[in-house]
């Protein structure tokens, strides 16, 4: 039987009266990419938020590693091995490269380990050792995006959490992004992706979950839904 490292049961989530997330459960296996994919505001990062200690659920549960973390705040989060890499960033664009990848270990699981961690960053992404004294708000969108993915790495999670890492990028970039989500899973790193770029986010995950208003509405192999003609029609027509 596989390994459910983080699975979601019959989760309820609210902003206000407004009801965002309705009933979604889902799971990851430890060691796999697994894809949620849906339109915007289908509710894909209020999951992810979730998640991340940021949102509190109404009904249902979380668990990591079978424990439950529902309700948890996000540093216990963090702490137990769970790490997001946010919608749009969110660098402390004034600091340096380095600065932001040191905050990143600044967690207690992490600390002891910040500088065999940076070594592991820079080995990772070397253009980010080449500019580790740069200001992280003057690099390009691309280079943001490794930043923001190796200072998650920092606080070495078990699962990473990526909230549309394409956005915004040029395709070129979303190329190379794809492949960099592969090579960190075939190191071992188990993923939940988030995506608006289905065609991609489908071709390299190994199971996907389709989010409609809420709702997980499809889900199956990447490869099986990117053939499925319910998927094609809703979303593969302009996004492929």
């Amino acid at each position: 039987m596989e390994n459910r490292l983080l699975e979601i049961k019959d989760l309820h989530v609210s902003y206000g009266s407004v009801c965002a997330l309705w009933g979604v459960s889902l799971h990851v296996p430890e060691g796999s990419i697994v894809a949620l994919v849906g339109a915007n505001g289908a509710g894909k990062s209020t999951l992810l938020k979730t998640i991340a200690g940021m949102n509190r659920p109404k009904n249902g549960s979380i668990l990591f590693s079978g424990k439950h973390i529902t309700g948890l705040t996000p540093e216990a989060v963090v702490n137990a091995g769970i790490a997001m890499v946010p919608e749009g960033r969110k660098l402390f664009a004034r600091l340096t490269v380095k600065e932001n990848l040191e905050l990143g270990g600044y967690i207690p699981r992490a600390r002891p380990f910040i500088q065999k961690s940076l070594e592991q960053a820079y080995e990772l992404f070397p253009l980010l050792k080449t500019k580790s004294n740069q200001i992280a708000g003057s690099m390009s969108g691309g280079e943001q995006q490794m930043l923001a993915i190796a200072r998650s790495m920092m606080s070495r999670p078990t699962i990473l959490m990526l909230d549309e890492p394409s956005l915004g990028l040029s395709p070129l970039v979303v190329k190379m992004m794809f492949e960099l989500v592969e090579e960190l899973n075939r190191k071992g790193m188990t993923i939940l992706l988030v995506e608006q770029n289905i065609y991609q986010a489908l071709k390299i995950s190994h199971y996907a979950y389709v989010i409609k208003t809420g709702k997980i509405v499809l889900e199956g192999k990447g490869e099986q839904l990117l053939s499925d003609p319910e998927v094609q029609n809703a979303y593969l027509g302009t996004m492929e």
